[in-house]
């Protein structure tokens, strides 16, 4: 459960809701308040870290409509914020289709083990999608304890980032947004800009050209665009099961799904975590990426080019040719390969795989991204066939060019099993990243849009069963 503000909109007459709660609300005498304050905590405070922060946090955001809010009572302030605010379970449909990836830190954990973080779907209220995370063990004789999540839930602290203008004007290209009027914004901005230097000058062209609607558009596609990148911190004292990316940006505002971690090692040692997923506004999808190093702060940003499209992109765990590589769905049906200089910009794509087997038909994809082993780069995917059953396969991919398929398996080695086969989205199982311990592959995976399994298998008996192809 997070806490969320609410803050109704207006009537059909066009005065606003939150000026009149307010009114009834200042009418209230001070004995009212807090006797009615004493009630909110007494069935509220303790489902949420630091109570009295969030009501004075959401006061803040309705304090513009109270005149002489600094002469209110801490109560009166308290009271204010708890009637602008409302609980949101987050994962209260299902929690899914998750990704699991070495853990940044391993001090403490016995030898020939290894910790891990695992990030999930969490669907909530109006299905709308955010990413939790989930921590565990798992040892060499291939047991797997998951620690006891908290009770609490935390969302971060969201700051724009610093922009670049030649980042934002390629990604406004993208979107046909890079108007007349969007160049008027964007040319006179330095090489790095602030949301500040933005909004002032978003302001100015707003105040040459208030009735123009074409200059009003792209006023509201550039803001947008900038309100979709974003950096979050949580609390230092947050565990990491109480930490939810709950969405954020205009580009997301309907749900963050099945984001792809995967631990990626640069040339020289260091080491980002990197994940993928689908933003969607209600209307259309946008692929972004998320990058964090300690799963304390986090940056989103947008996914930029041809090739960075449609749903499932996930990166290889290190670059090849001293150039990034990833693997998507460009058309919804096929397995593609895709390069780039540019972690952020994509063009360069290729056909690696096509539907064939009669389990697969409907279309192709990837359940993470790949592992590498001797033999070359192990690929979980799935494959939907009649009655959209989703199963999972995999494929082998050449380690120096992995656009050269090596082999893969002709029926799929994980299916839907009875207790799995019913729920949100029934007949389903899916990843979204596995991770090798040894010769251990540990698959979680949800099932049905209900609930999230962990498999264990070899990594040897797979690629021993991997047909040449």
């Amino acid at each position: 459960m997070i806490s969320k503000p609410f803050l109704p909109g207006v009537f059909p007459d066009g005065k606003s809701r939150v000026e009149r709660i307010l009114q009834r609300i200042l009418a209230l005498s001070e004995e009212e308040v807090v006797a009615t304050l004493e009630g909110v905590y007494e069935r509220f405070s303790e489902r949420h870290v630091d109570f009295a922060s969030v009501l004075e946090r959401h006061f803040s955001l309705a304090a513009r409509y109270v005149p002489d809010a600094v002469q209110l009572s801490v109560e009166r302030r308290q009271l204010i914020g708890a009637y602008f605010t409302h609980e949101y379970s987050i994962d209260a449909a299902a929690l899914t289709n998750p990704s699991m990836v070495r853990a940044p830190h391993q001090e403490g954990v016995a030898p020939n083990a290894m910790r891990f973080v695992m990030s999930l779907r969490a669907i909530g209220e109006g299905h709308i999608s955010s990413v939790q995370f989930r921590s565990g063990i798992v040892d060499e004789n291939a047991r797997i304890t998951l620690d006891r999540p908290t009770r609490f839930a935390r969302t971060a602290l969201h700051r724009p980032p610093t922009y670049e203008r030649n980042v934002f004007r390629t990604k406004l290209i993208e979107i046909d947004g890079y108007t007349e009027a969007a160049q008027r914004v964007i040319e006179h901005l330095p090489e790095r800009f602030s949301i500040e230097l933005l909004d002032a000058r978003l302001q100015e062209i707003e105040q040459e050209s208030a009735a123009d609607q074409a200059v009003v558009q792209a006023m509201r596609t550039i803001h947008w665009l900038a309100s979709s990148n974003y950096e979050s911190t949580f609390h230092g004292e947050s565990e990491l099961s109480e930490r939810v990316i709950f969405p954020s940006g205009p580009s997301e505002s309907h749900g963050m799904e099945d984001a792809r971690f995967v631990r990626f090692q640069y040339d020289d040692g260091s080491v980002t975590y990197f994940a993928s997923y689908t933003a969607y506004d209600g209307f259309r999808i946008l692929p972004q990426l998320i990058e964090t190093r300690d799963f304390m702060t986090f940056r989103v940003s947008t996914l930029n080019g041809s090739a960075a499209m449609n749903k499932g992109m996930a990166l290889f765990p290190r670059q090849i040719d001293g150039r990034f590589v990833a693997l998507g769905r460009l058309d919804g049906e096929n397995n593609f390969l895709i390069r780039s200089s540019n972690v952020r910009f994509w063009y360069e794509e290729q056909i690696i795989q096509t539907p064939t087997a009669p389990w697969e038909l409907v279309q192709l994809g990837n359940c993470g991204s790949p592992i590498e082993t001797e033999a070359g780069w192990l690929v979980i995917t799935h494959g939907v066939g009649p009655l959209r059953r989703y199963c999972l396969g995999a494929l082998l991919l050449d380690l120096n060019d992995p656009s050269r398929v090596l082999g893969c398996l002709e029926r799929p080695f994980l299916e839907p099993a009875d207790d799995e086969r019913d729920g949100y989205v029934p007949n389903v199982v899916y990843a979204c990243g596995a991770m090798a311990f040894g010769d251990l592959l540990v698959l979680p995976y949800g099932f049905s849009d209900v609930g999230t399994r962990i498999a264990t298998l070899r990594i040897s008996d797979l690629l021993a069963a991997l047909a040449p192809s």
